[in-house]
């Protein structure tokens, strides 16, 4: 059985933001699913998902503080800047990190592993 099922996030500031239970939120026929896989695809050029630590925050910081250093604000060699100096850099961002994740549903719940969660980056 395939569903497809489309639904917005809460709007977030710059960062990355655990969001698992938001989307569970939106999912609750998630439940009747013994088995499955789930895609979801996030359609915005400058946010991007990945899967990670869930328990400690100052992992999101420190996945902030590392990106903001590798892919910086403000840099005068960037072209594409016409809605702001964080523009380009979160679309860098959106391309390295990507915009889906795939995750097993089994026995009506998401397979993720004990310590992790969906973030979003924006």
């Amino acid at each position: 059985m395939w569903t497809q099922k489309e639904f917005s996030l809460t709007a977030r500031t710059r960062g990355f933001h655990l969001i698992t239970d938001e989307i569970l939120r939106q999912l609750p026929e998630l439940a009747s699913y013994k088995i499955g896989l789930l895609n979801i695809l996030l359609k915005h050029t400058s946010a991007s998902l990945t899967i990670n630590e869930n328990a400690d925050p100052t992992v999101r910081k420190d996945f902030e503080s590392f990106f903001n250093r590798a892919v910086p604000q403000d840099e005068p060699y960037y072209l594409h800047n016409d809605e702001g100096s964080d523009d380009l850099p979160a679309h860098l961002k959106a391309s390295i990190l990507g915009a889906s994740v795939n995750i097993p549903i089994t026995n009506g719940r998401l397979n993720l592993g004990i310590w992790q969660g969906i973030y979003l980056t924006h």
